[in-house]
């Protein structure tokens, strides 16, 4: 760092699935001195396209980039004026996503869900991390790539997923020739940002290594492999994306002149490349070598893993050399659905007199279930649920598994099914770290971070007790927001104030709280019991032996649909 650091500022704004969160950091000392929210107005277009009352078919999950641009331009002029300081204070800025998240645009950038001739069209907009609609495209996907005997398979645990890139692609061309012609580009939604902000268009290596089946030593998958799951795709690489890829913590360009003005900011302002929300949090909690793993808890959660070899582990969402920091190899699984689970439990299970409850006691009801469900010992409740309520990411890799609570009586109470949902969280999370160590991938230490660890000190003691590991906690509650500052930090270089790569800018600017969540042994003990059974039910109905979960998902798929043409 240079001498002059001090005084120095970078901001990071972490684009999640509901809001886009921007913070400002000291770039000597990693303190976070002003934070900024956006809540999207448009938030995850599921049900009805925004503008035309038009119902989406199952399985999609939109965005508006629209909301994209309006974090920007009201989180940056925030910060700025909350803190008080100088537009020249700042040296640059980080941005991170969800992925995969991506669009389709022109070439000037202009996102088709923007033209009035495309704008009724759900495939003009974009495709949310969690868009499931394209199931039947990876399957097809797979199921072609394992009969070519494509290498490539294996760096993503066997299986591509409905959630990235290619199986996006591929269905925007099949149920929307129009708008794939129309596209002049197809892009991350983490790189168009920057394209927004710069003015320069730029592929990130994090998300092409995890979404889009690119590796540093191979790059994308051959034109033939393209052509083989439709000729049309045969050049979709060369024709829509881009064979330059820039690694974490490049800088992409300055900040637009006209946008600076409206922003309150130096034209000219570093921006770093576009990174994966989950991957810039790995350095935000101090993790900078290997055998250390990072989990990001909130709405789902991602497991990453630094190692000095390439692995194939089943299930991981991939392995990517140098994809998550330069000089390892980055590994990733997640989990598709935590904190949305008990969201959804909370929204929709919870009786009148929980609610009333609440109310006289000031509490909030997640605040009230956990305390009740505190109370309770391992295996008291009698249930077990596997945790699939958005299918599964990891180790199965199935969007079309679902769901399910198993001994519930007359006598079950709200508290009960509220604890076994997060201890099947749990046991999901103890499942991949198994699969790891299986394949020699070694996890010496956890650290969590996220929306979770700061809310429920129940979720994290359970999740001590069920994985029999310590979980040490960052110091951040914004920690991607963080990443992506410090990794803008690095964009800047040493000569604006900033540093010269991520591991000095992780010792200045990240680190965890004196807080631990050590396990209970007596606990341990009754959830490995517990959990022997979570995997027979985990292998049973998943693995195949009994498909109902997906029968009965053909068959809501069939009357809803038979429905809504009555």
């Amino acid at each position: 760092m240079s001498a002059d650091a001090r005084g120095r500022y970078t901001i990071g704004i972490d684009f999640g699935t509901l809001s886009g969160r921007a913070v400002l950091v000291d770039v000597g000392t990693g303190e976070e001195v002003a934070t900024s929210v956006y809540e999207y107005r448009n938030g995850v277009i599921d049900e009805v396209l925004p503008g035309t009352g038009q119902r989406l078919p199952p399985d999609f999950a939109l965005q508006d980039p629209a909301d994209y641009v309006r974090t920007v331009e009201t989180t940056i002029p925030e910060l700025v004026r909350s803190a008080g300081i100088r537009p020249e204070q700042v040296i640059g800025i980080g941005i991170d996503f969800t992925s995969c998240t991506m669009l389709p645009v022109r070439a000037d950038g202009t996102p088709l869900c923007f033209l009035p001739e495309f704008a009724a069209n759900p495939h003009a907009w974009v495709k949310l991390w969690k868009h499931h609609a394209a199931q039947d495209h990876a399957n097809r996907l797979n199921a072609i790539a394992r009969e070519r005997g494509e290498r490539f398979l294996a760096r993503y645990g066997g299986k591509i997923s409905s959630e990235w890139f290619f199986p996006k692609v591929w269905q925007i061309l099949e149920e929307a020739p129009e708008v794939y012609a129309a596209a002049d580009r197809l892009i991350e939604a983490a790189d168009w940002i920057v394209w927004y902000l710069t003015g320069n268009e730029t592929r990130n290596s994090t998300t092409a290594g995890y979404k889009a089946i690119w590796s540093k030593r191979e790059g994308f998958p051959s034109r033939d492999f393209f052509a083989a799951l439709d000729p049309r795709l045969t050049d979709v690489v060369d024709r829509k994306m881009s064979r330059r890829i820039l690694p974490q913590g490049s800088l992409a360009g300055g900040l637009r002149p006209e946008l600076a003005e409206r922003v309150g900011l130096v034209p000219g302002t570093a921006v770093a490349v576009g990174n994966v929300d989950a991957h810039v949090a790995v350095p935000a909690t101090t993790v900078v070598t290997p055998n250390k793993m990072v989990m990001v808890m909130g709405t789902s959660i991602c497991h990453m893993v630094l190692g000095t070899e390439e692995r194939l582990v089943e299930g991981m969402c991939g392995v990517v050399e140098d994809g998550i920091l330069p000089g390892f190899f980055g590994y990733e699984a997640g989990q598709s659905a935590v904190g949305d689970i008990f969201a959804w439990y909370v929204e929709h299970g919870v009786p009148p007199a929980y609610h009333d409850e609440a109310r006289r006691r000031g509490m909030g009801l997640h605040e009230l279930l956990e305390a009740k469900a505190s109370s309770l010992r391992p295996g008291e409740s009698g249930l077990l649920a596997l945790d699939w309520w958005n299918g599964n990411r990891s180790v199965l890799v199935d969007v079309d598994l679902t769901g399910m609570m198993l001994g519930m009586t007359l006598a079950t109470r709200p508290e009960e099914i509220y604890r076994a949902l997060i201890e099947a969280t749990a046991f999901g999370t103890r499942v991949i770290m198994d699969a790891f160590e299986e394949k020699g991938v070694r996890i010496e230490e956890v650290y969590a971070c996220g929306g979770l660890p700061d809310r429920n000190r129940l979720l994290m003691q359970i999740y001590a007790d069920v994985t029999g590991r310590e979980f040490r906690i960052a110091r951040s509650a914004n920690t991607p927001a963080l990443g992506s500052a410090m990794f803008a930090a690095v964009a800047a270089g040493r000569e604006r104030g900033g540093y010269d790569d991520i591991v000095e800018a992780a010792d200045r600017m990240a680190g965890v709280r004196d807080q631990v969540y050590r396990p209970d042994g007596a606990s341990h003990t009754v959830y490995t019991e517990l959990y022997r059974e979570y995997r027979l039910l985990h292998d049973y109905f998943g693995r195949g032996p009994n498909d109902v979960m997906k029968r009965l998902k053909a068959l809501r798929a069939r009357y809803r649909g038979s429905a809504a043409t009555c």
